[in-house]
């Protein structure tokens, strides 16, 4: 990857939003999202609500990643399409510096949209079949103004240089290119409008292994070469651990736990990390090295339809006392910057399988 960094030009001043010393860079408060359906009831037709984000408060500083992992379904891409605003919340506050995103209009957002970019799962159907790379690329260059008219094209060629594809590829189409590169142009449209917070909603999932690292080596250089914060979601707790300085776990909705890297791969304290964490292919059994506990979570994870009451967690924690089905438990700081909701948090997990 070329070292060169992304050529600055005139911008106007009201194009950057100005910060908040001391503040965090960005901060979800009690954020809530619930999706109406209908389905049928007893009698005809009935509405139902789905919950997929329920009450998360999340905050971001500047130049840090923020790993969101959980089972498919606890809302961590919705949370990703939240703060970029794809979706307006049904409750709760998006600060953004300082000032409440979640409910303004879009002539009020587009300074917001530059500084907050995705970076989407599938790179096949995140591009626009019938849009050259130029295009594609180009297109928050002219909708923001950032570069002076007539300058695009040298801008476009930067960034495709940046992220390691030939700069003279600009006028191939999509289906010209890999998974790998079809990713790389997905960054390098993210880059363009030189956004303080890049969302990557597991951009790394549907490729292969082989081309997996190079990618993640790819976000890791632009994070130290331009200071870029990441909201990093994943499923695959190996890559999280290589990227992510924080780690909040989603459950249902709702975060779990949340704290930084070692603590919560180190000593989690509640116990859906610590069955998410002993989930993990331990590489030491190859070498001859015992295997670990393995947690067996009994049941399904309940609809957010008609979520459990009390610690949603409870009807599949071997830990449930009664008051988990009556009393939800806030989320707590039970070790230094290291927050758990649950009743019974504890820093060692399971030593023997619970339902063994």
């Amino acid at each position: 990857m070329t070292t060169s960094t992304i050529p600055t030009s005139a911008e106007p001043a009201r194009s950057r939003i100005p910060s908040v010393p001391g503040a965090p860079l960005l901060e979800l408060r009690d954020l809530k999202m619930h999706f109406r359906t209908r389905g049928e009831g007893l009698i005809g037709r009935a509405d139902h609500r789905i919950r997929a984000v329920d009450g998360v408060s999340l905050q971001l500083r500047e130049g840090e990643t923020l790993g969101l992992v959980g089972e498919s379904g606890c809302g961590k891409t919705t949370t990703g399409r939240l703060i970029t605003r794809l979706l307006e919340p049904t409750g709760g506050q998006i600060l953004y510096q300082g000032t409440d995103i979640a409910h303004l209009k879009e002539r009020e957002l587009r300074p917001y949209r530059r500084e907050l970019q995705l970076i989407f799962q599938d790179p096949y159907s995140s591009l626009n079949p019938r849009h050259t790379v130029g295009t594609i690329v180009g297109t928050a260059l002219r909708v923001h103004d950032i570069v002076p008219r007539g300058k695009e094209l040298a801008r476009v060629q930067e960034l495709l240089e940046v992220v390691g594809l030939n700069p003279e590829h600009y006028n191939r189409y999509p289906h010209e290119f890999s998974g790998g590169q079809r990713q790389r142009i997905g960054i390098a449209r993210a880059l363009a409008a030189r956004p303080k917070v890049i969302v990557a909603d597991e951009p790394v999932s549907a490729l292969d292994v082989s081309i997996q690292a190079q990618v993640m080596n790819l976000l890791e250089d632009l994070r130290k070469e331009f200071g870029i914060a990441f909201i990093f979601i994943a499923h695959d707790l190996g890559v999280v651990r290589h990227f992510c300085d924080r780690v909040a776990v989603m459950y249902l909705g709702r975060v779990a736990e949340i704290g930084d890297r070692d603590g919560i791969y180190g000593t989690p304290r509640h116990p859906y990390t610590q069955a998410l964490l002993s989930a993990v292919p331990d590489v030491g059994v190859v070498r001859g090295t015992p295997p670990k506990a393995r947690i067996r979570l009994v049941g399904d994870v309940p609809s957010p339809v008609d979520p459990p009451s009390g610690c949603r967690f409870h009807s599949r924690c071997w830990k449930a006392e009664e008051i988990c089905s009556t009393s939800s438990p806030a989320l707590l700081e039970k070790a230094p910057g290291q927050l758990a909701a649950c009743h019974f948090a504890e820093p060692q997990p399971a030593v023997q399988d619970p339902v063994a």
